[in-house]
């Protein structure tokens, strides 16, 4: 068991490495140095000293050392991390949880989609657009979601093994996918990850999602079908910008008492 001082120099550590990535220009906190001092934890030792083996200049490929690190930190540290990013790391996907704050959840999704809050756990997410400069002209890029009223009228209920397969795919591409989960032959350990995925919200949780399909069947087969036979209410943005034009989308939605999950893969070119 992680002690509460080790868990403070983890906590502190993947803000570090966040606020580096993102391309601040920090020192090591005193009182994380501090916490290290104290503390036998391999992980914390094994990540600083990564990260003391990083070359400063030049900037652009500190900053990616830096997030390579940052991922391999996160994946050690929780299996739900780990889960994460072997599934879902390799594609343009959006993976963010934030607290439950609202008896109606629909402002909750909209928070999250706008990265208003944060994942109440401390937990990755998977946001690749978090500094992208076309968030100045579209805020939720690459989302353009509908207001908190009208979202429910885009969304359907899923059934757990439906909502895990929905997740699956998203390790596919929406284009010139040669190799679909259904036929790889690591397709059950695929589902499983995804089902460590949304474990996460327990028994209790409702999922929604965006895909036409569920719209008569709340269990529709999203492995036979894949991204390329999926068809959903647009969530993104319809704006082409910087060169990328966003075409479709899938989304997954978990909603419990405490948490509001969200799991979103986009096709663009």
């Amino acid at each position: 068991m992680v002690s509460l001082a080790g868990s403070a120099a983890l906590d502190l550590l993947d803000a570090h490495l966040e606020a580096l990535w993102s391309g601040a220009d920090t020192a090591l906190p005193p009182k994380l140095l501090g916490l290290a001092a104290e503390e036998e934890d391999e992980l914390v030792h094994w990540a600083l000293g990564r990260l003391r083996g990083v070359p400063r200049e030049p900037k652009d490929a500190f900053v990616r050392e830096v997030g390579g690190l940052l991922v391999e930190f996160r994946s050690r540290r929780s299996p739900w991390n780990a889960a994460v990013s072997r599934l879902l790391d390799d594609t343009y996907t959006f993976v963010a949880t934030g607290p439950r704050r609202h008896e109606d959840w629909a402002h909750d999704v909209h928070a999250v989609l706008h990265r208003k809050v944060a994942d109440p756990r401390g937990w990755v997410r998977l946001d690749s657009d978090r500094t992208n400069p076309a968030r100045r002209t579209v805020p939720a890029y690459p989302f353009d979601p509908p207001d908190p009223a009208d979202l429910p009228s885009r969304l359907y209920p899923l059934e757990t093994e439906a909502a895990v397969a929905a997740l699956a795919v998203m390790a596919e591409e929406w284009q010139g996918e040669s190799d679909p989960v259904r036929s790889r032959p690591d397709r059950d350990v695929l589902l499983a990850d995804a089902r460590l995925l949304l474990d996460r919200y327990g028994s209790g949780a409702r999922y929604w999602t965006n895909a036409r399909a569920a719209a008569s069947d709340p269990a529709p087969d999203f492995l036979a079908s894949g991204l390329q036979g999926t068809a959903s209410h647009c969530f993104h943005t319809r704006q082409y910008i910087a060169g990328l034009d966003i075409f479709e989308d899938l989304g997954v939605i978990a909603v419990n008492d405490e948490e509001t999950g969200v799991f979103w893969s986009f096709g663009a070119y």
